[in-house]
C-alpha cells in the first residue's frame, strides 16, 4: 500500500467522526479487511496534519493520559470527497472497458 492509499483510508475512517488511532484502524480493517502497520497508520496522521486535512480533537477534561483524538477538516472533507470522485471515475471507465474487450 503506498503512502497516498493509508492517507485516503484514513480520511475515509474520519469522514463519519473523530476517532482515537486504534478506532481509525479498526474502521479501515471493516472497510479493507486489514489493519495498517503502525509506520503506516501514523505517518499518514503525520502528513495528513501537516496538510492541514485533520486537526487534533479538543481533549475532554481530565483526559489528557487517553489517545489523542484526531477529526477531518473542511479541507480534508474537500480532498476526499475530489479523491473519491476521481477513484469513482476510474472505476467506471475501466469497469466498462472491461466489459467490451474480449475474454
Amino acid at each position: 500500500m503506498h503512502s497516498n492509499d493509508a492517507q485516503l483510508l484514513v480520511l475515509t475512517a474520519l469522514a463519519d467522526g473523530e476517532k482515537h488511532g486504534y478506532a481509525i484502524n479498526t474502521a479501515i480493517k471493516e472497510l479493507t479487511g486489514a489493519r495498517l502497520g503502525p509506520g503506516s497508520l501514523y505517518g499518514a496522521l503525520a502528513r495528513l496534519e501537516a496538510r492541514r486535512l485533520i486537526e487534533s480533537a479538543a481533549e475532554p477534561a481530565g483526559q489528557k493520559d487517553r489517545q489523542r483524538i484526531v477529526r477531518i477538516t473542511a479541507a480534508g472533507r474537500e480532498a476526499l470527497r475530489a479523491e473519491l470522485e476521481q477513484m469513482t471515475h476510474v472505476a467506471q471507465v475501466g469497469l466498462r472497458a472491461l466489459r467490451q474487450a474480449p475474454a
